[in-house]
């Protein structure tokens, strides 16, 4: 005989997180002891430092308010409404519950047995992971250690930052590398390599490898004549190896070869190099395993002719990109390639640019990356944001220098918007006159948003303040920063006013935790994910490094990072800052990917509870960075 209400309430809970994931007999088991409550309007569910019940609750119909007391004030911490889950203090923490939960309205509940999902959480790991990620979204310490990591739980891609990437296919190796000992010749080795046509040799002892020679050391250090030929290929291996395990993936071996600027890894047991040798790695295995290597997309830019083969290169950077974002890799690793690579193209240009004009420049000069670009957090294509810095010069030749740099400058930005880069609606790029100055120039042009600010300047300063050199002189740029960071001494207040810049967009969510959506306009009911989630965070971490008087750092992770050295009490809310930023520039960038767009702007609607509460949980950290912004520079007072 069928168990009508049973059915019914496996309906229901198949369409929410952590049920979604359940096996259909271990959902169903659920559905058939679950115990129907009704509620009215204002009666508890249970009360804060009340022993835990044997059950937690999902919200059938209806909403549930969680309030904690302090100092005899009930405070609403979050409104559970259909499909949440509450009420989970028994699960996680077999104490007193910390808040209490009372019906706002009249509601449904669902009370699903504590011992019975400890049984599915053994066996199940997503579902343990969306428990801990929905107890954490309430706990009172959310940066707290012992629950590092926890408040963003359900999210691989957090787990997986120092990992193997195991999601992505394993690389294929050599497993009969050729070796010699330390005590061997160049001219033994060189003849070995030969007879067995491979283009490395690895330097062993006691079976660990301790360095290796290549086709090129045999180049650059014995066929020029710099080393004799006669000598121990101690004298020109490259020492020491970098080693991996057997486990190595291909987009691990790709960042690892691009980070320390090799071609050769060396897989040993263990993955250390004291460990047994067992094979090697190349940069032409990896060609052969995965034609779309940055490497190779890198080299491909380098030799490429016009902007129509830059264009194609493009497109196989995107291809790349979707790549990276399928196999889960840390979006840290690959915002640093699909970074390098843009750099590559900018500089390709530049240099074809040049090679148009009539003559070379008169004088120094350096091309500036600006906003995302500049922080190298540009993962989709957008407009551009650049400028162009040239060294000073004798008034009576300005003109004409000017004219020579405005000249490539349009050069410049017409192939960058031909090759997919569009042109910067606000025209904030080189080729217009005022953003096209000599150095002199630019110092007094910073000078005057710094001691004079306004809300036009402090706008040009967010997105001026983060650039960075692609190409061009670094003295220059050098120099510039040196006296921004002049200005800003001699004029602190500038700091106050790009603090209450930071907190002009207010939390993501409003005090019912619902998401503050734009109200009229073409994303009218859309959340803005760049200026309610990402730009806050940008913001603070420009705002807090500026004022440490931090030159080196533009990236918002690496600045954040940075802070969490200088100010340790704050360590944990930097993280949680970093940890927040990860999972909301891969998030734009799916939403980009997937709808073909600049991934800014999301339609609510289309997210699933999953979605939505791994988004609140990035919001945490943006109300408390926030709240520490307004402490440290009395913003309070400038409101």
């Amino acid at each position: 005989m069928k168990n009508i209400i049973a059915e019914r309430i496996y309906d229901f809970l198949k369409n929410f997180p952590p049920f979604d994931v359940l096996e259909k007999e271990q959902l169903f088991q659920i559905a058939s002891q679950v115990k129907v409550i009704y509620t009215e309007k204002g009666n508890s569910v249970f009360k804060q430092e009340e022993n835990p019940h044997h059950y937690f609750y999902v919200v059938k119909d209806g909403a549930i308010g969680l309030y904690r007391t302090l100092d005899n004030d009930e405070i609403l911490v979050d409104i559970c409404d259909e499909g949440d889950i509450f009420g989970l203090r028994p699960l996680i923490q077999n104490d007193h519950y910390l808040m209490s939960a009372k019906a706002n309205e009249e509601s449904i509940l669902y009370a699903i047995s504590v011992d019975l999902l400890k049984e599915i959480i053994e066996v199940n790991e997503k579902v343990r992971k969306f428990i801990i990620a929905s107890f954490s979204s309430n706990i009172k310490t959310p940066y707290a250690k012992s629950n590092n990591g926890h408040l963003f739980a359900n999210v691989e891609t957090l787990e997986t930052i120092n990992s193997h990437f195991s999601e992505v296919r394993t690389a294929e190796f050599s497993k009969n590398p050729i070796t010699c000992s330390k005590h061997c010749t160049i001219k033994q080795a060189a003849q070995e390599m030969s007879l067995r046509r491979v283009g490395s040799m690895l330097i062993v002892e006691d079976n660990n490898p301790i360095g290796i020679i290549t086709d090129k050391d045999l180049r650059l250090k014995i066929a020029t004549g710099l080393i004799s030929i006669n000598e121990n290929v101690s004298k020109i291996m490259s020492s020491p190896v970098i080693t991996f395990s057997k486990k190595i993936t291909i987009a691990e071996a790709q960042i690892a070869m691009i980070k320390h600027k090799i071609t050769h890894l060396c897989i040993t047991e263990n993955g250390k190099p004291t460990s047994k040798l067992i094979g090697i790695l190349s940069e032409h295995d990896i060609v052969v395993l995965h034609g779309n290597n940055p490497s190779v997309l890198i080299k491909e830019i380098k030799r490429a002719k016009d902007v129509t083969k830059l264009e194609y290169l493009k497109e196989k950077t995107l291809n790349l990109l979707k790549g990276y974002i399928d196999q889960k890799i840390p979006i840290v690793f690959i915002s640093k390639i699909i970074s390098e690579i843009n750099s590559a193209i900018t500089v390709k240009i530049i240099e074809l640019s040049l090679a148009e004009m009539d003559s070379l420049p008169p004088v120094k000069f350096g091309w500036l990356a600006l906003g995302s670009q500049g922080r190298k957090e540009q993962l989709l294509i957008t407009d551009q944001d650049n400028a162009l810095v040239f060294e000073d010069v004798k008034k009576e030749n300005y003109k004409t220098t000017k004219a020579y740099f405005l000249k490539l400058a349009k050069k410049i930005t017409y192939k960058l918007h031909n090759v997919g880069f569009e042109y910067c609606p606000a025209d904030m790029m080189a080729s217009n006159p005022k953003w096209c100055l000599s150095l002199n120039e630019w110092k007094t042009q910073f000078n005057s948003w710094i001691t004079k600010p306004s809300e036009d300047t402090i706008m040009l300063c967010t997105i001026f303040f983060d650039y960075n050199l692609v190409y061009g002189d670094k003295d220059l740029v050098k120099d510039m920063s040196n006296s921004i960071f002049k200005s800003i001494h001699t004029y602190e207040i500038f700091l106050n006013f790009l603090g209450r810049n930071a907190l002009l967009n207010p939390p993501p969510i409003s005090f019912f935790r619902q998401f503050l959506v734009e109200h009229d306009g073409e994303h009218k009911d859309q959340f803005d994910l760049k200026s309610r989630a990402l730009m806050p965070l940008i913001d603070a971490a420009r705002l807090i490094t500026l004022s440490h008087n931090i030159k080196d750092k533009n990236n918002t992770i690496s600045r954040f990072k940075k802070l969490m050295k200088i100010e340790p009490q704050n360590a944990d809310l930097y993280q949680s800052c970093i940890d927040s930023f990860k999972i909301l520039l891969r998030y734009k960038t799916e939403q980009g990917l997937k709808y073909n767009n600049s991934g800014r702007y999301i339609q609510l609607n289309k997210l699933n509870k999953s979605e939505k509460l791994k988004l609140k949980g990035c919001f945490k950290p943006i109300k408390d960075i926030q709240e520490l912004l307004n402490i440290r520079y009395n913003l309070s007072q400038m409101m």
